[in-house]
């Protein structure tokens, strides 16, 4: 089997109803003519995709149509008419279809990595699709395939930032339920993995957030640091994973952007992700670590009101298409 890092990246169709089919256009007419750009092609329905594609029969076409068409290789059937913009239930079966050929082929290693274009949980919702998330559906994927479960960890790329995320989209008076020694632990020990593997940092240094403001304050704002998050530290770094107690989250991340952190792991959604987005609001990558294949995904949703004015940007794709290519690269020198 090839290297991941010769191999094409399958690209997701996401929702044709919303950005997907615009900005991954955009993406390939800015990448195809750049050299040092990994060719991909597009799990999806060619007829979407206007003169520009050209149908594919196998991943391995790819590099050869890339620099003068999109490659696509088709769905088991054409899609059904939808208007641009606007959600629709009867396109979820095309959805999901084209998620699990992109995984398929990157389980039989004819795909670098999948990088995936967004959709809406509601659409998918309507027709029967009964997972949490994007994420959890492709971690279900891949423990099929291997038999062994995949804790999937989110991380977003950008701004010079990256951020993983011990809780994802649970209410804040919940987040307790959720944020336990165990699944800290869990989000420590993958992204420290996923740090050398994945993005080539030999021993890296993770900071962790506070959950409470100034990290609770020696337990005068909350004991959570105390009770929860810097025990899991100080026994992880025992073990010799180089990671911090609780800091402050209003000052980490500037310690991190002048080099002190390789990576934080933030204990809420929000808490990660606003500082991300501010310093690189169309250009952040969401990207899921633990898994045994790459996974990229751009770091906004579905935009169906930009996708109905044709003005969907495509720069998070373009970034999440470079990261994947990187990320597959690094993993194949890791695992070679």
């Amino acid at each position: 089997m090839a290297n991941s890092e010769d191999l094409p990246l399958a690209v997701t169709m996401g929702d044709p109803a919303g950005c997907g089919p615009q900005i991954t256009l955009r993406a390939w007419d800015a990448l195809s003519a750049d050299p040092g750009t990994t060719p991909f092609y597009v799990t999806g329905d060619p007829a979407i995709y206007g003169e520009a594609a050209a149908t594919i029969e196998s991943p391995a076409d790819a590099s050869r149509v890339f620099k003068h068409k999109l490659p696509v290789l088709s769905l088991s059937n054409p899609l059904p008419p939808f208007t641009t913009g606007t959600p629709d239930s009867a396109l979820a079966p095309a959805i999901v279809e084209s998620i699990d050929r992109a995984m398929a082929d990157t389980f039989a290693g004819l795909a670098g990595g999948v990088v995936t274009n967004p959709i809406s949980k509601a659409v998918l919702y309507s027709a029967g699709f009964r997972h949490p998330g994007h994420t959890e559906y492709l971690a279900e994927l891949c423990e099929a395939e291997t038999g062994q479960a995949s804790p999937p960890v989110m991380m977003l790329v950008g701004g010079g930032l990256r951020v993983a995320l011990a809780t994802i989209h649970v209410p804040l008076m919940r987040i307790l339920d959720y944020l336990t020694p165990t699944t800290l632990e869990t989000v420590i020990r993958t992204t420290a993995r996923a740090l050398t593997r994945d993005f080539g940092i030999d021993t890296p240094r993770i900071g962790l957030t506070g959950l409470n403001p100034h990290a609770g304050e020696s337990g005068t704002i909350g004991l959570e640091e105390r009770d929860i998050i810097n025990p899991v530290a100080d026994r992880l770094r025992k073990e010799g994973i180089d990671v911090s107690d609780a800091r402050s989250a209003d000052t980490i991340f500037a310690e991190t952007l002048v080099g002190r952190f390789d990576a934080v792991i933030a204990m809420t959604h929000d808490q990660g992700l606003i500082p991300v987005k501010t310093l690189d609001m169309w250009g952040g990558v969401n990207t899921t670590l633990g898994l045994p294949v790459i996974r990229t995904s751009p770091d906004h949703g579905t935009a169906y009101d930009a996708a109905a004015e044709n003005k969907a940007r495509p720069d998070s794709l373009i970034a999440a298409i470079r990261l994947a290519s990187e990320m597959a690269a690094q993993r194949a020198r890791h695992d070679g």
